[in-house]
């Protein structure tokens, strides 16, 4: 049964915080009940596998030299036990650190890896159902998307990343859910989260501060509901207020959008078959920037189909919009930057016909073939993807060979998206791919076994007990 948008004239704060606490499982259509699971799946993978990483080991570090983080709780991928702020924190930075967890399109954001950590880490804590994390989840998924993508692109071109900014909400409406607040009590974690929204893209400068946004999301979120839990009084609208999150984040105070009068649940946009943002959210074949993929997705077609490899290309011309066209000017100085980085990521699937995790180390930085490959390609804005943005997440690249042939592809929208999805095989093989190498063949099978079923567990114990590193 699919559910109702709720009739309204409250602001956005309380809209969120109404459908939030008005919530149930059974309301929730199939299409998104099957899509929070694959979410689940995706972004565990993503946390196991960024469980030793190095910017995860940098945050265990810091929290032992600080005298915090030992607990109680499990956070899959890792040995050690946590507090819950502390493991949500950890979950977070793991989640984000390889480029492989999902997205938002119209809201340029990754909820996964804000949202499953801080949920994970109380659910785990209290000993909650596994029908109790999904609801939560999909929760926190339309708070996270929703708010993202009213703020998206006025928030990106402030220099603010929606993932940690807005996350940090869906990590509190989560958490919020799984302790069966009231919508008066959701909205107060609210008020108390937009103190804690931060993040900005200094990143694209270098340095590794990105792994470390969605940690930060978690770990707020799930507090601001705790203090709420405690008692802490807090502002009520804290998106819409004049003074509020929209306000300093996306420009409300410009005149351009009333943001009091939006209808938050109907920001960005929906699959066809479900009203419910996590349905429409997409998933990562290739570990780099989301902005870059159907440049990517064209460039590996061309080289499977029409027979071109990097020894013949003599430029490659590239037409997008101008979020992604300004990933051009991104160096590759360390991991992270290469990630972000246009010229670096399509000289690697041009010289290694794939753009995956092992592609970006320190030798394949510097590697000669693909560092010539860079400076033969060129991206420009294209008034046509411009126009769609963020609508569709499109590019047309064009190939010039030396020997005088011309080859070109338009990709409206990326693999992995809700119109052209990963398979459930095909995100099972993600999945091994990244949890078996540290959880072990045998674990990581049974792990996603239960995945599959985790609305079906009375306790998650057993669940997060089976994806310890």
């Amino acid at each position: 049964m699919d559910m109702p948008l709720p009739v309204t004239t409250a602001g956005p704060t309380r809209q969120l915080a109404d459908f939030a606490a008005g919530l149930e499982q059974a309301a929730v259509d199939a299409v998104a009940r099957h899509a929070a699971r694959r979410h689940l799946i995706d972004t565990l993978a993503c946390i196991i596998s960024g469980a030793g990483q190095d910017a995860t080991l940098s945050v265990q570090r810091a929290l032992s030299a600080a005298g915090v983080g030992v607990g109680p709780v499990a956070m899959p991928g890792f040995r050690e036990r946590y507090d819950a702020l502390s493991a949500a924190y950890l979950g977070g930075a793991a989640a984000h650190g390889l480029e492989l967890d999902d997205g938002f399109r119209a809201g340029s954001v990754h909820p996964g890896a804000v949202v499953v950590p801080a949920a994970i880490a109380l659910a785990g804590q209290r000993g909650l159902s596994g029908s109790a994390l999904l609801t939560a989840v999909i929760a926190g998924y339309e708070t996270a998307c929703r708010i993202a993508a009213a703020a998206h692109p006025r928030s990106r071109w402030r220099g603010f990343h929606n993932t940690s900014t807005a996350g940090v909400f869906g990590a509190a409406v989560a958490a919020a859910k799984l302790l069966n607040m009231s919508a008066d009590d959701i909205e107060a974690a609210m008020g108390i989260a937009a103190s804690s929204a931060a993040g900005i893209f200094t990143f694209l400068a270098g340095g590794d501060v990105k792994r470390i946004h969605p940690g930060h999301a978690a770990r707020e979120g799930l507090l601001a509901a705790l203090l709420t839990e405690a008692g802490l009084p807090a502002p009520r609208g804290a998106l819409e207020f004049k003074e509020g999150f929209f306000a300093a984040y996306a420009g409300g105070d410009t005149g351009e959008v009333d943001y009091s009068a939006i209808d938050i649940l109907a920001a960005g946009d929906n699959n066809p078959q479900s009203r419910f943002a996590i349905a429409n959210c997409y998933m990562k074949p290739h570990a780099c920037c989301r902005h870059i993929h159907a440049a990517i997705d064209a460039v590996l077609e061309m080289a499977r189909d029409d027979g071109i490899s990097a020894p013949q290309v003599e430029q490659v011309e590239i037409g997008t919009y101008a979020v992604a066209a300004s990933h051009a000017e991104v160096g590759w100085s360390e991991m992270t930057t290469a990630q972000m980085s246009f010229p670096f990521v399509i000289a690697t699937a041009l010289t290694r016909n794939q753009v995956g995790v092992a592609d970006f180390g320190d030798a394949e930085r510097s590697d000669g073939d693909t560092l010539a490959m860079t400076g033969r390609i060129q991206v420009r804005v294209d008034d046509a993807y411009e126009a769609a943005y963020p609508r569709k997440r499109g590019a047309h690249v064009l190939i010039r060979t030396k020997d005088g042939r011309v080859a070109e592809r338009h990709v409206p929208e990326p693999f992995g998206s809700a119109s052209n999805p990963l398979s459930d095989a095909g995100l099972e093989t993600k999945f091994m791919a990244l949890a078996g190498p540290r959880l072990g063949e045998a674990k990581a099978r049974q792990a996603l076994e239960l995945l599959w079923k985790v609305d079906e567990l009375g306790d998650l114990g057993v669940l997060v007990e089976a994806m310890k590193g």
